[in-house]
């Protein structure tokens, strides 16, 4: 994949390089808004951010490129929220183009970020030490979590209760949320899935920096299948087909979301890429 450096400089003046695609989709505004009750999309087209607003302010998961700062902030803000009113910070993965922001939006905002605990050491570094991202060197600005969570860990705030599920592969620390929603009429019990996807460019015996990475993949995919839920996104907005399900200006439809056959052809086709990988000797 082609690749690009783009250089900045973050507080503690380490040089932070950060890889992108030359896809803009990355960085493309798309519309905020709402998903089911009081779960809403405020990412860019395709890497994708979610506000979960309470009375005793709002939970953001994810935050895009470290460009994405304002993109997310004017979303936010273009919903009638307060930025200034998030109060926990989460991501589903210690990768550049999930948390980039995070730094930025910790400070501007003094919100708790809280994340699994196996992500603790990328999140300290920027990144550096990942077993696939960290080839660049500090990829994000570093960041400390305020609380370090385990799979099964609660994430309270107001009336909002969600359960952290880990889910590493992808990184040590990768991770879904699973929470209910309520909108007055009904009920949703909503997964934010991060899928494990499977690394093809090298064996998994090769990665010396990561040696549980075959068990841990093969654990999450188990474990994936076992979810119950009545609607599902995920990290990236085309992982979860954002874009057929929901057009800017469409009315509020969280039905659009219930897609139950989605979610297991994605998962069948991430279990055959690691089977195969697998059976032909991690090649």
């Amino acid at each position: 994949m082609l690749l690009m450096i783009v250089y900045a400089f973050c507080g503690n003046a380490q040089q932070v390089k950060e890889p992108a695609t030359n896809s803009p989709e990355w960085s493309k505004n798309y519309a905020p808004f709402r998903i089911a009750g009081n779960l809403y999309y405020v990412g860019t087209y395709d890497l994708a951010c979610y506000l979960i607003t309470t009375n005793k302010g709002h939970i953001l998961i994810n935050t895009g490129l470290a460009s994405s700062a304002k993109q997310v902030k004017n979303n936010i803000e273009a919903l009638g929220f307060k930025y200034n009113d998030i109060k926990i910070l989460l991501t589903t993965q210690a990768h550049f183009d999930h948390l980039g922001a995070m730094a930025v939006i910790k400070k501007e905002t003094g919100a708790t970020l809280m994340a699994d605990e196996k992500d603790a050491e990328a999140l300290a570094n920027g990144g550096a030490t990942d077993y696939e991202m960290g080839k660049y060197g500090v990829t994000f600005a570093p960041v400390k979590p305020g609380r370090l969570l385990k799979d099964g860990d609660s994430i309270a705030l107001g009336d909002i209760h969600l359960e952290m599920l880990h889910h590493p592969g992808h990184t040590k620390g990768s991770c879904s949320y699973i929470f209910t929603v309520h909108d007055g009429q009904q009920n949703y019990r909503v997964l934010i899935a991060n899928f494990p996807t499977i690394i093809t460019d090298r064996s998994f015996h090769s990665i010396a920096a990561y040696p549980a990475i075959e068990e841990d993949y093969a654990y999450t995919l188990k474990a994936m299948k076992g979810l119950q839920f009545d609607l599902w996104l995920a990290s990236h907005a085309s992982q979860f087909g954002l874009h057929e399900k929901h057009k800017p200006g469409d009315k509020y439809n969280p039905e659009a979301f219930r897609d139950q056959k989605g979610y297991d052809e994605l998962l069948d086709d991430m279990q055959q890429a690691f089977d195969e990988k697998v059976k032909t000797g991690n090649k």
